[in-house]
C-alpha cells in the first residue's frame, strides 16, 4: 500500500552495487526471463530439484519470521500452519511500508535481524535488490511461475533476469467515494477530473470542514497520478537513469492538482492517522483515489461507514478509461535467512498456493493472480460494507486499463524520503508544485550520482 515516506536515510551498498548494472531496475513491465544455475543447469532442472527442497524443508519443519502489514495475515499463517504443522510462523507488524523498510535497511547494515520472509511494496523492491539483500528465487523454479501472474506485476519482482519474491497484490487505481455525502450535496460521481474538481467545490461550499479528498504530500499518490496521466518522468536502463519531472504527463497533472492545493479544497489530515480514519467514517474526507487493496482497509478500519461507501472508475481527462497502480506489494526471502528453504517454501504457499489466497480474498485483498482477477466468483463478489455492490467488477476493469511502459527508480525508497522536504512545501504553503518537482527532481539527480549511477536530467 502507498505510505507517506518520511525516512532519511538510503539503503546501504548502493553505490556497489550500482556497478552489477543490473537491467530492468524497477520496471513495471519488465521481461520474465529465468536465469540458469550456477551449475550450468538449465532454469526447469534447476525448479525440479528446488521443488524437491521445498517439499523436504515443509516437512522437516521450523521457525520462520515473517514480517508483514496486510489484514489477512494472521489468517493466513494460522491456515499455513494448520497445513503444515511442523512450521512456526512468527508474525511481525513492524510498521507499514516505510516503517518496515528502515528497519529492514538497518538489519541489511548491521548483518542480522532481518526476518526470513518480508512484504515489500513494488516500488521499493529494486532498491533492496541492488544491495543484494534479497535471495534470488530462481532455483527454487520461481520463474516457471510467471504465467500465474499478470505481466506487470511478475514484471516488479523479476529484475535482471532473477526472481526477488512473488506478488501478493495489486493496485489499479479508482475512485472510493462516500455516496451519502456525495448524494446529501448533490455531486454527481465525476468522470473527468474537471468534474472532480468541481465536486471538490460544491462539496466543500456545502461545508467547510469537508473535502473531497486528503492529501497532504505523499509521493506514492504523486508518482501514481503521474503515470495515470501520461507521465513518465523515470527511465532506467542498468545504471543509466533519466529524470524529467517536467515532461507533459507530469504537467498535465500539475494542472489538475494545483487548483485543488491553491483553492484549499485538501483536507490537511494526514493520511492514515487516527484522525484521517475517523473523517473518513464521518464524511469530512469524501472520496480516495487510491489502490485496489482499499475495500480492505475500509472494512477494517472504517467500520462505522459501512454502507456508506462506492466504487467508481478512476475520473480520467478526456473520459477515456486509464488508470496506474498505486502500492501493491510482493513478498520476498532475505538473504540473512538461515532457513532459506523453508522460507522460500512459506513464500510459494502464501502467494502462489489456492488456499491462501482464498482466505487473502477474504480479508479484502485484491489478487495479482489472473486466475483469481477473472474468476466468476471474485468478479460477482458483492461486500455488504458496499451495500451489496460488485465492487470487483469496476476494480478488475481497472486492472485492465492500466497505463504501460511505467518505471520507479532504482532507488525509489530514498527518493520518496526527500519528497517532503520538495514537493511537499507546495502543500504546507499553497506553493508551485511544478517548483516543487524540479527541486525533487534535483535532490534525485544529485543522490543519484553520489550512488554511482549515471543520471541525467532531461
Amino acid at each position: 500500500m502507498s505510505r507517506k515516506t518520511r525516512t532519511s536515510v538510503g539503503l546501504v551498498g548502493l553505490a556497489t552495487a550500482a556497478s552489477l548494472a543490473l537491467a530492468a531496475c524497477g520496471s513495471s513491465s519488465g521481461s520474465d526471463t529465468a536465469s540458469s544455475t550456477s551449475s550450468g543447469g538449465s532454469a526447469a532442472a534447476a525448479g525440479a530439484g528446488g521443488s524437491d527442497k521445498l517439499a523436504a524443508a515443509l516437512q522437516k519443519g521450523g521457525e520462520l519470521t515473517y514480517w508483514t502489514w496486510t489484514p489477512s495475515a494472521q489468517a493466513q499463517v494460522k491456515a499455513f500452519e494448520a497445513a503444515y504443522p511442523k512450521v512456526k510462523v512468527n508474525l511481525v507488524n513492524a510498521g507499514t511500508g516505510n516503517d518496515e523498510y528502515t528497519k529492514l535497511q538497518n538489519a541489511v547494515k548491521a548483518g542480522s535481524g532481518a526476518p526470513d520472509v518480508a512484504q515489500i511494496e513494488y516500488f521499493a523492491l529494486p532498491q533492496f535488490a541492488l544491495s543484494d539483500s534479497l535471495l534470488d528465487l530462481s532455483g527454487y523454479g520461481f520463474s516457471s511461475l510467471a504465467d500465474r501472474y499478470g505481466a506487470g506485476t511478475f514484471g516488479s519482482v523479476s529484475i535482471g533476469g532473477k526472481v526477488y519474491g512473488l506478488p501478493q497484490d495489486s493496485g489499479p487505481m479508482a475512485l472510493f467515494y462516500n455516496k451519502k455525502v456525495f448524494a446529501k450535496d448533490g455531486v454527481a460521481v465525476p468522470k473527468t477530473w474537471d468534474e472532480y474538481v468541481a465536486a471538490a467545490k460544491k462539496i466543500h461550499a456545502a461545508d467547510p470542514k469537508a473535502y473531497i479528498t486528503s492529501d497532504t504530500g505523499d509521493a506514492g499518490m504523486t508518482t501514481s497520478l503521474i503515470w495515470q496521466a501520461g507521465g513518465r518522468p523515470f527511465r532506467t536502463d542498468g545504471t543509466k537513469v533519466s529524470v524529467d519531472l517536467q515532461d507533459p504527463g507530469t504537467k498535465k497533472w500539475t494542472a489538475v492538482w494545483s487548483q485543488l492545493i491553491q483553492g484549499k479544497l485538501l483536507s490537511p489530515t494526514p493520511g492514515w492517522t487516527d484522525d484521517w480514519y475517523k473523517q473518513l467514517g464521518n464524511g469530512q474526507i469524501a472520496s480516495l483515489v487510491t489502490g485496489a487493496w482499499m475495500p480492505g482497509v475500509l472494512e477494517g478500519s472504517v467500520k462505522a461507514a459501512s454502507g456508506d461507501w462506492a466504487v467508481a472508475p478512476i475520473p480520467t481527462y478526456d473520459g477515456k478509461p486509464v488508470t496506474a497502480n498505486n502500492g501493491g506489494s510482493a513478498e520476498s526471502v532475505m538473504k540473512q535467512s538461515k532457513t532459506p528453504d523453508l522460507a522460500a517454501a512459506f513464500l510459494k504457499w502464501l502467494n502462489a498456493s489456492p488456499d491462501s489466497i482464498k482466505v487473502f480474498l477474504a480479508n479484502g485483498g485484491f489478487p495479482a493472480t489472473k486466475a483469481d482477477l477473472s474468476s466468476p466468483e471474485f468478479v460477482a463478489t458483492k461486500p455488504a460494507y458496499f451495500s451489496g455492490q460488485a465492487i470487483n467488477e469496476v476494480l478488475q476493469g481497472a486492472a485492465n486499463t492500466v497505463s504501460a511502459g511505467w518505471n520507479y527508480l532504482p532507488y525509489q525508497v530514498y527518493a520518496n524520503s526527500v519528497f517532503g522536504d520538495t514537493v511537499g512545501k507546495a502543500y504546507q504553503g499553497g506553493g508551485s508544485l511544478d517548483d516543487g518537482l524540479k527541486a525533487w527532481q534535483d535532490a534525485i539527480v544529485k543522490y543519484g550520482k553520489q550512488q554511482g549511477f549515471d543520471v541525467t536530467a532531461t
